[in-house]
């Protein structure tokens, strides 16, 4: 069982996050619903879970298949549910970036297989109904 603890440090919002290995992360709401910008909102955090889930799998099923990796960056834009609460993602968009002599058909697999085999986090966002999209851009700007 994993275990992390929350305590607030900071206004009435501000959060921080430690895990059982003692990494932190801070966690707020925004300044209109009475947050500080202490921190990462939750939701956006999930979406951060995402990337880097993502990459994870993505480095190691390129390492896996001898491609030479040089950078990797994802940029992810998504979309929340209207005037409901509690709302939830329903779209994302995951482009993932890559540089290095990566043969394109090895690139586009390896980003497959986390999106649709491996990623947890992609898959507990899909099991709550959000539609998730991914590109794969190689050696571009």
């Amino acid at each position: 069982m994993i275990k992390i603890e929350i305590n607030r440090v900071s206004g009435e919002f501000g959060f921080e996050a430690t895990d059982s290995m003692g990494h932190v992360a801070k966690m707020d709401t925004s300044p209109e619903t009475g947050g500080e910008n202490f921190g990462i909102r939750p939701m956006q955090m999930l979406l951060m879970g995402l990337g880097g889930c993502s990459g994870i799998d993505v480095v190691n099923i390129l390492k896996k298949q001898r491609q030479d990796l040089q950078d990797i960056k994802m940029t992810i834009e998504a979309e929340r549910e209207q005037g409901k609460e509690p709302s939830i993602w329903i779209k994302a968009n995951i482009h993932f970036h890559l540089k290095g002599a990566i043969d394109p058909d090895k690139a586009q697999r390896a980003v497959e297989l986390s999106m649709d085999k491996y990623c947890s986090v992609a898959e507990t966002l899909r099991r709550s109904g959000c539609d998730i999209q991914w590109q794969v851009s190689l050696n571009q700007s």
